[in-house]
């Protein structure tokens, strides 16, 4: 259930943005358009805290699991915002069909974005979340949307991922949200 109206990135938070806010690259795959990724949730959590303190705001955050899915989902009930079948070129993945497939990430905004127009999220990288994948244990952090190396099922809007706080990998990256009564 979403309480709640947000914005959320129109794309993963690109090696442009990375390096505006952090004066550094960590990415394995360069291109200035392409997503950020080997990146922990811990290190996009001291992004989120240098972006809020250059705005001056403490307004971005990661989404939480359930913002993420309405996003993705964008009002479809399908596995894929697209449909219930994997079709060529909709995404970077293990066998989606691009070229880009289980090789490296795809430049932000390659592929048509979803109906509320946010892009990528299915493939490309895997998206930390703010939310535990285990509301019990809180011991791993949600990630969402599947990656160039996956295979299609985790791109499925319902698929989850999870790794501890200080994992990263050339398939992490995300995407920043904030709250609209935060504008």
């Amino acid at each position: 259930t979403i309480s709640n109206a947000f914005y959320l990135g129109k794309y993963e938070v690109t090696q442009e943005q990375w390096v505006a806010v952090m004066g550094s690259n960590p990415s394995f795959f360069k291109g200035d358009t392409n997503p950020v990724e080997q990146v922990s949730w811990e290190d996009a959590q001291e992004f989120i805290r240098r972006l809020n303190q250059k705005e001056g705001t403490n307004a971005y955050r990661l989404p939480t699991e359930a913002e993420w899915e309405y996003a993705a989902r964008a009002g479809t009930t399908t596995t894929y915002w697209w449909g219930n079948k994997v079709e060529k070129n909709r995404a970077n993945c293990d066998g989606c069909g691009s070229q880009w497939d289980n090789q490296q990430t795809a430049p932000v905004g390659t592929f048509q974005p979803n109906p509320w127009g946010l892009y990528d999220m299915a493939g490309n990288v895997w998206e930390w979340t703010n939310s535990w994948y285990d509301e019990v244990k809180k011991e791993s952090f949600s990630l969402r949307g599947g990656s160039w190396v996956s295979k299609s099922a985790f791109l499925s809007c319902s698929a989850r991922n999870y790794y501890v706080p200080d994992d990263w990998g050339n398939f992490f990256g995300f995407r920043v949200v904030r709250p609209s009564h935060l504008l």
